[in-house]
C-alpha cells in the first residue's frame, strides 16, 4: 500500500509540473503575440494633387529643367518665339518614339516656321541621352523627376489602359506665341501627326 500510495504522488507531482509548463507556453505565446502586431503595408505615395488646369490665353508658366546633355533650359530663353512644350509618358516607349520621330523628320520645316519644340517627361536625364542618341533626336528632351512642371500645366491626371486606372503623364501638347501667351492646348495627341497639327495650326494663326 505504502508503495501504491507513493507512485500516485509522483504521478501527482510530475502531473502538476506539465501543467505548470503549458502555462508558461501559454503565457509566452501571449507575450509574443502582444511584441509583434502584424504591420499593415504603407501605402503608396501619391503625387499631389494639386495640379494646375490651363487655358488658352493664359501665360504660360515659367521653368527651368536639365536637358538630355545635363544643360539647363529654361522656358524665358525662347521669349520672341513660338514654343511646343510637350508632355508624354516615357522614353523608349512605342508612342512616344512614333511621336518623337516624326518632330525629327519635321526639323526643317519646324525651323523655317520659327518653332521651338521641348519635350519634358519624368525620365533622368540618363535615359533621355539614351532617347536622343537611338533615334537621332535633334531637339530638347527634359527631365522633371519630380513632375512639378507636368503638374503645373496640368498634364498629370487618371489615366485608363488595359481595364486598369491609374495617375500618369498625360500626352498634351501646349503651344505658345512669341509673347509667351498659350495659344493652343492639345489635349488629345495623336503620335503619328502630332508635327503636322502643330504646323497647321500656327500656319493659320
Amino acid at each position: 500500500m505504502a508503495k501504491a500510495t507513493k507512485k500516485v504522488a509522483k504521478k501527482k507531482v510530475v502531473a502538476k509540473k506539465v501543467t505548470k509548463k503549458a502555462t508558461t507556453t501559454k503565457k509566452v505565446v501571449k507575450k509574443v503575440t502582444k511584441k509583434a502586431p502584424a504591420k499593415s503595408k504603407p501605402a503608396p505615395k501619391k503625387v499631389s494633387s494639386k495640379v494646375t488646369k490651363l487655358k488658352v490665353g493664359d501665360s504660360a508658366p515659367d521653368f527651368t529643367l536639365l536637358d538630355q546633355n545635363g544643360k539647363s533650359v529654361s522656358l524665358h530663353d525662347f521669349k520672341g518665339k513660338k514654343v511646343v512644350v510637350y508632355f508624354y509618358p516615357k522614353a523608349m516607349t512605342p508612342g512616344c518614339t512614333v511621336q518623337a520621330c516624326e518632330i525629327r523628320n519635321s526639323e526643317s520645316k519646324l525651323k523655317s516656321a520659327h518653332i521651338v519644340v521641348l519635350g519634358i517627361s519624368a525620365d533622368p536625364v540618363k535615359s533621355l541621352k539614351k532617347f536622343e542618341e537611338k533615334e537621332k533626336l535633334n531637339f530638347s528632351l527634359l527631365s522633371d523627376p519630380e513632375k512639378k512642371v507636368i503638374q503645373s500645366y496640368g498634364a498629370w491626371g487618371l489615366k485608363k489602359f488595359m481595364g486598369r486606372e491609374f495617375e500618369g503623364i498625360l500626352r498634351q501638347s501646349f503651344l505658345i506665341d512669341s509673347e509667351g501667351k498659350i495659344v493652343q492646348i492639345m489635349e488629345k495627341v495623336d503620335t503619328k501627326t502630332h508635327h503636322d497639327d502643330i504646323l497647321g495650326f500656327f500656319k493659320n494663326h
